[in-house]
């Protein structure tokens, strides 16, 4: 492929993790990443239902993306089927199997041996969140920094839904805290790109832990790299957002702004 940065000489994969058992949106017919939300005009001019991983997948490849895997659990072969090779969006699409149930990081990691020299662009495939050139943004400031990783971030105006973000002078990440109750932080993230050297922090500091009790955040392993001395950076949005569909309320909210701009 044609590398959308040309200073970064790593080709760029998509990674999108798909291992939840969606219990917010409990019971469900299918995986949540197949929702329908909004339409899609075709090529004959009538509409069509348009699911959630859709919108992210077209945004990677308007960055100029043209390979991406999706990380399922057991039992989420609807996602295969409904995107097969990916033809639809034009990315060749590939599918890994997570068999540790114990959070993102262990999701992303168990298609380590797949993007461990690539550049890795995240996206959370049931996250609606504008603008349209986030990655093509992402990458070119990934491409020009020393940054290891390069987060997406929005002012949020309910911190117990994001990540907080604690960003220095110069752009650089100190903390990030998961979903407080309240914060005086204003930034949220919601999307990252990063090169090989946090894909292998990853992995390394994964392999290192025994089977944990409870759930490992990636806020816990981008907190773990900043102490160890990788470069985590901001890229800020100022007109951007983001929508989460894992909950009844977001859903709502996306369905009801479907509906509006079809109307």
């Amino acid at each position: 492929m044609v590398n959308p940065n040309p200073n970064i000489q790593q080709e760029v994969i998509g990674l999108i993790p798909a291992g939840g058992q969606a219990m917010r949106l409990s019971p469900l017919a299918g995986s949540k990443e197949l929702f329908p939300v909004g339409f899609q005009t075709v090529s004959d001019g009538s509409l069509r239902p348009k699911v959630v991983s859709h919108y992210l997948l077209e945004k990677m490849r308007l960055a100029g993306i043209r390979r991406a895997y999706f990380v399922l659990r057991s039992g989420k072969w609807d996602i295969p089927n409904y995107w097969e090779d990916g033809t639809l969006v034009d990315i060749n699409l590939g599918y890994a199997i997570v068999r540790l149930p114990y959070g993102v990081p262990y999701t992303l990691d168990a298609a380590y041996s797949f993007v461990q020299n690539a550049v890795v662009a995240l996206g959370f495939p049931d996250i609606l969140f504008e603008p349209d050139d986030v990655y093509r943004r992402l990458l070119a400031h990934l491409s020009d920094s020393a940054a290891d990783v390069v987060l997406g971030v929005v002012r949020v105006e309910q911190p117990d839904k994001s990540g907080m973000v604690d960003i220095d002078e110069t752009g650089c990440v100190r903390l990030i805290v998961e979903k407080p109750q309240q914060s005086d932080l204003a930034y949220g993230w919601f999307t990252a790109v990063w090169i090989p050297s946090f894909t292998e922090f990853m992995h390394q500091y994964l392999m290192a832990l025994e089977l944990p009790s409870q759930e490992i955040l990636l806020a816990d392993i981008m907190q773990a790299a900043i102490a160890s001395g990788l470069r985590i950076e901001v890229e800020i949005f100022d007109n951007g957002s983001f929508l989460d569909i894992g909950t009844p309320e977001g859903l709502v909210q996306a369905l009801r702004q479907s509906g509006d701009r079809l109307g």
